[in-house]
């Protein structure tokens, strides 16, 4: 019998959520995502060194003489990330998605730029734009960026993404990508309620399942990518989304689990529900974040904790800067 990895690619694109260059080896994923947690943890390991000196030695020449080391390992962030996607874009044969800085996310103008500047280094490197998303958290500013983002030519991954509302104004601003996260929606759930959940009563799941209908119910082009899974049971109950991406722990758990896996999400299953369309302006969707506790906790949480991981990659980078100009 097929394993549970084999089934889900015959109906699911498999993305590997991880900035471990060995782990994408070794999954053959068709995409692989990363964010600023996963880098900083992948350029804290020896094998990757070589990675994080080149880009060092870099940014010390384009900084110029007199930059301090804080100054560089600032610059030297900047271009990290797209040095992982390039090394990862030389093993998947799909895109990378590459992320917007986290303290820029109520920031418009400062995301765009931003994300000009890491396609920038792409197109230097050679690599077409249909192999990158740039990744930005769903604020209202950060899918406002992506919709002038898009009539670009930039392709944007929405993450950060917890409630109806902010998949909804996504696909009005016609982003390529969502990634809302499965398992941090568990995770606020069983906190707040003090109740476990499995299988299709787990509020993560229930999410994207509502997202999903809502896009092919529709015909949004925007697609789904389910994200931040705690178990494969959650994977289980999203089979037939979109994307799924997938931590290579539970990737490795798949690969080694035989039995049955019925398709969950079915968009010509969702043509037939009765759903009703929300429109979506800034006003409509402040109220309804608002009024989503959970979307709400969980979104300032996440960019807090995004921003904290490049903090922290900036002081690795720049001790580690200190180490290599002795």
């Amino acid at each position: 019998m097929a394993t549970l990895l084999e089934q889900l690619r015959s109906m699911t694109t498999v993305v590997a959520d991880t900035g471990d260059i060995n782990s994408i080896e070794k999954f053959k994923p068709q995409d692989s995502t990363t964010n600023p947690s996963l880098i900083a943890a992948a350029a804290a390991q020896p094998e990757y060194a070589d990675i994080v000196d080149g880009v060092l030695r870099q940014a010390r020449i384009d900084a110029g003489t007199g930059a301090t080391d804080d100054e560089v390992a600032k610059l030297a962030f900047k271009s990290l990330a797209v040095a992982f996607g390039k090394k990862i874009l030389e093993i998947v044969p799909g895109r990378v998605s590459t992320e917007v800085d986290a303290r820029l996310s109520f920031d418009e103008e400062g995301s765009i730029a931003a994300a000009k500047d890491i396609i920038a280094q792409y197109d230097k490197a050679g690599i077409s734009r249909d192999r990158v998303l740039i990744k930005l958290a769903s604020t209202w500013e950060g899918i406002k960026a992506a919709e002038k983002l898009e009539l670009e030519g930039i392709h944007c991954n929405l993450t950060l993404l917890f409630g109806l509302h902010q998949a909804i104004a996504c696909a009005e601003a016609k982003v390529t990508l969502i990634s809302p996260f499965v398992g941090r929606i568990l995770d606020w759930y069983k906190k707040d309620t003090g109740k476990e959940y499995t299988g299709a009563e787990d509020p993560g799941v229930k999410s994207v399942t509502t997202i999903f209908n809502y896009y092919k119910k529709f015909d949004y082009k925007t697609v789904v990518m389910g994200a931040s899974f705690r178990n494969i049971g959650e994977i289980e109950e999203l089979a037939g989304c979109d994307l799924l991406t997938i931590a290579p722990k539970l990737l490795a758990e798949l690969d080694a689990t035989e039995g049955e896996l019925p398709k969950k999400l079915d968009a010509a299953h969702a043509k037939t529900l009765d759903i009703q369309k929300i429109p979506m302006d800034k006003a409509t969707f402040d109220a309804m974040h608002a009024e989503d506790r959970m979307a709400k906790d969980k979104l300032q949480e996440g960019i807090d904790g995004f921003s904290k991981a490049l903090v922290d990659l900036e002081k690795l980078l720049s001790k580690r800067l200190s180490e290599l100009d002795k």
